[in-house]
């Protein structure tokens, strides 16, 4: 499943339709396919899906209280909370901080004869510009540590053995949360007395709708939720559109040319909306390798879908990923196509939950608009530094889950542009 998620989930729809009983262990699972599923489960319009029961079971014990792990009331309060970060004045400030570090963490990428692995380049650059933003670190602070304590809880998400035993998976997962909670509890004194914009700062004295300011655990573990959200899934979908351009040069001088014909030497907020290339090659990129490329839910009473009788405390897993490569909503739906999403075609359209790479309904990404931003920044600087390709006959090996990414780095070969 890791490896060929799509290949695995492809198989039991073409075979049992779709509606996929399974058992894993004391759990009962049903698996749900295609854009009617989608929107059955996201917007639980009847209250019947939970998004804690299921994401505790995954990732409890490492990103305990994140906000995809809160149900109703609960939900609905830290997300308001949380809204206060991302919206227009919030994302203006970030998007000028952004376009400072930029220049800086994109020089270089043509050296060593012009071979680079794209992932780990990217990924350092995400982390960085993820701590200063949310965290408020300096520039250049040495974040490495963070960095593979983020990695460790992320992969340990997926475990198949959870016992914090030495050399194991998951006990590194978890010596990774602690390692964060004493970094972020060390910091928390200073972001409190602070009226800095940087996200930690603003969410200190953020106040519910009782005028109760969040706790020091509540902060923290909403920063940690945070940070992984924020930079694993930005990494993967910046990694593998370098991939998909590279592949597609075609397509890259069109993101090029766009980004010049702006006439700017730095990408202003208002600018975000003139990109209409750009922006459909984000969402091919994501139609193709949705970040979450899994949605799971435990219904908490019995329900009826496509003829079957679905009890309550069953795990109800839809795909992203299958959604987006089912023939019936796509045409070709395995070949790099933008122009897909443009006018006249607009085959993201055929159907309210056909295109799902930030969830939907109350569950909605909440940093959605931010990684589109952070996706355009690095874009509107890197093609006018850089050309990129990739070797002769290579294809991107890709783990899909638990979040898309290349299991060799992405070689690229980068040419700057004079």
């Amino acid at each position: 499943m890791r490896q060929d998620m799509l290949g695995v989930v492809a198989e039991r729809y073409d075979r049992f339709g779709p509606v996929v009983r399974q058992s894993r262990g004391p759990m009962k699972m049903v698996n749900l396919f295609g854009p009617d599923a989608a929107r059955t489960v996201l917007l639980d319009r009847a209250g019947i899906f939970s998004a804690h029961r299921s994401w505790h079971l995954i990732m409890g014990r490492i990103f305990p209280n994140g906000l995809l792990l809160r149900d109703g009331e609960d939900h609905r309060l830290h997300r308001r909370l949380l809204r206060e970060a991302f919206r227009t004045p919030a994302l203006q400030s970030y998007l000028l901080r952004m376009n400072e570090m930029l220049g800086p963490m994109l020089q270089g990428w043509d050296e060593h004869g012009g071979n680079l692995l794209a992932f780990p380049r990217i990924k350092a650059m995400t982390l960085d510009i993820a701590c200063q933003i949310f965290l408020g670190t300096g520039a250049g602070q040495d974040v490495t540590k963070l960095n593979e304590a983020f990695e460790a809880a992320v992969a340990a998400s997926m475990s198949i053995l959870r016992l914090p035993l030495p050399g194991l998976e998951f006990n590194r997962g978890l010596q990774g949360r602690q390692y964060m909670v004493r970094q972020f509890q060390e910091w928390l004194p200073a972001r409190r007395a602070s009226e800095s914009e940087d996200f930690f700062s603003r969410f200190c004295h953020a106040v519910g709708d009782d005028g109760r300011p969040l706790s020091d655990q509540e902060i923290i573990d909403h920063l940690i939720f945070l940070m992984m959200a924020a930079h694993d899934t930005t990494t993967s979908s910046l990694t593998s559109l370098l991939y998909e351009l590279a592949v597609n040069p075609e397509w890259q001088d069109r993101v090029r040319e766009e980004v010049r014909g702006l006439g700017t030497p730095t990408l202003a907020y208002d600018d975000l909306l003139r990109m209409p290339d750009t922006a459909a090659v984000i969402q091919e990129t994501l139609r193709r390798y949705p970040p979450l490329s899994t949605i799971p839910r435990v219904s908490t009473e019995p329900f009826e879908w496509a003829g079957y009788e679905i009890p309550a405390g069953v795990m109800v897993v839809i795909y992203p990923i299958h959604t987006h490569h089912m023939r019936e909503w796509w045409s070709d739906p395995f070949r790099f196509d933008p122009e897909r999403f443009q006018p006249g075609r607009e085959e993201h359209a055929r159907h309210s939950h056909s295109y799902v790479p930030f969830g939907g309904g109350n569950h909605m990404c909440l940093g959605l608009r931010f990684a589109e931003m952070q996706i355009k920044a690095v874009l509107f600087q890197l093609v006018q530094r850089y050309r990129w390709s990739v070797p002769d006959g290579y294809q991107m090996p890709v783990q899909q889950a638990p979040i898309s990414k290349p299991t060799d780095g992405l070689p690229l070969q980068i040419e700057r542009i004079d």
